[in-house]
Parts: C-alpha cells; structure tokens; sequence
C-alpha cells in the first residue's frame, strides 16, 4: 500500500503542477486534494498509539486542509486574500502540532527554541529584504517563519542530541518543508517569478510531507 501511495502522490502532483500551468483551476485543486490525501493516508497507516503519533497525525490533517483553501483562492478569487491567510493559518496549526510533539522528547528544549529564535531572525530579514509585501501578509509571514524555524531548531536538534531513524526522517522533512517556504515567499513576493522555482518548491514541499509521514513508522 505504501508503495502505490507514493506513486500516485508523485503522479498526482505531476499531473497538478501541469494543470496548474494551464490554468485550470478545479482539475487543479482536485489534483492537489489527491496528492495531500495521499501523506494522510501513509500517516494513518503508519500510526500507532503514541502521543507523538497523535500529534504528527493531527499536522498532516492540517497541512490537508491548507492545501486545499491554497488553492481555492484561485476560485474564489473575490476573497482571494482571506483564504490564502486562513490555508496559511492552517499550515501554522500544523507546524505547532509538530513543534508539541518533538518537544515532548527534546533533551534541550530551551537551548533549541533559543536557536531557533536567532536563525529565523536572520531567514526572516533575508525573506523581507527581497520580497514585497502588504502588512497583513507580513505579519503572517513573520509569525509562520518564526514557529517553522523552531519547528526545525529542535527537530534537528534532537536528531544531533538523540539521533534514531525517527528523528533523521523526522527533521529531513520538516527542513524540507522550511527550504520550500522560503523558495515559496521569494518566488511568490519577490520582483519576479519563475516557474522552475515553483516547481522546485511544490516538490520538496510533498517529499518533505511524505518523509513526515513516513517517520510515524519508526517512531518505538
């Protein structure tokens, strides 16, 4: 079963990026509905009763949901910007049901969100010195690069102080998923768009949400 879902994941975001630069909005958001179904699914197959397993689990219904309103504001463009922020305010849920369960198991958790803190300070004026934007978008972008670069502090740090196959894969994908942001703002605000970045972006955003996924079934 894992096999066919990370085929058809591949498949469908394929399938997404193509339509997506043929502007068609609903084939789009059907395709990309199916790709992020499929890392819930591998989530739920590889779940087990742990608390960290709940929480991991409960991020990826998140990222589900913000994937899906990402996308709807190209169809319900009258609300546009409303619906960007809220799938943002989704994403951001789901990096903290992320960031509650490595706590849990951190061995310096004050040391790594004190790092995490000094870097996303410099990830955050690297973003903003090239990119242009209005204030609400700021402000949710300072809020969403902050909690994703602790996010990634103490993934990565309890890999380093405790390393096991669950923490590797673990802070691989959530590190994937910060490369893919930042490429996302830059790309998105910045003074010009490529679609080779977008590409780029959307596909390390998945592989980095199945490698998520896929860790829940090395988690003892």
């Amino acid at each position: 079963m894992l096999p066919f879902l990370i085929a058809s994941c591949a498949v469908c975001v394929g399938l997404y990026l193509y339509t997506e630069t043929n502007s068609r909005s609903m084939a789009a958001l059907l395709l990309k509905t199916l790709s992020s179904l499929s890392f819930v699914f591998i989530g739920l197959i590889n779940r087990n009763d742990l608390y960290i397993s709940k929480f991991i689990i409960l991020g990826l219904i998140f990222g589900f949901i913000a994937d899906i309103l990402v996308n709807l504001r190209y169809i319900f463009r009258n609300h546009k910007q409303l619906i960007h922020l809220t799938g943002v305010f989704f994403f951001l849920l789901g990096h903290i049901v992320y960031l509650i369960a490595v706590s849990k198991i951190s061995e310096a958790l004050p040391f790594l969100l004190i790092i995490g803190i000094i870097i996303s300070i410099f990830i955050i004026k690297i973003i903003y010195k090239n990119t242009n934007v209005d204030k609400a978008v700021r402000i949710a972008g300072i809020i969403y690069i902050e909690v994703l670069t602790l996010l990634n502090a103490v993934a990565i740090g309890n890999f380093i102080l405790s390393p096991t196959l669950f923490e590797g894969v673990f802070a691989l994908g959530t590190f994937l998923f910060l490369i893919s942001d930042i490429l996302l703002m830059l790309n998105t605000f910045g003074s010009k768009k490529k679609r080779s970045v977008r590409v780029i972006h959307i596909s390390i955003y998945y592989v980095g949400q199945m490698l998520i996924a896929l860790s829940l079934g090395l988690l003892k």
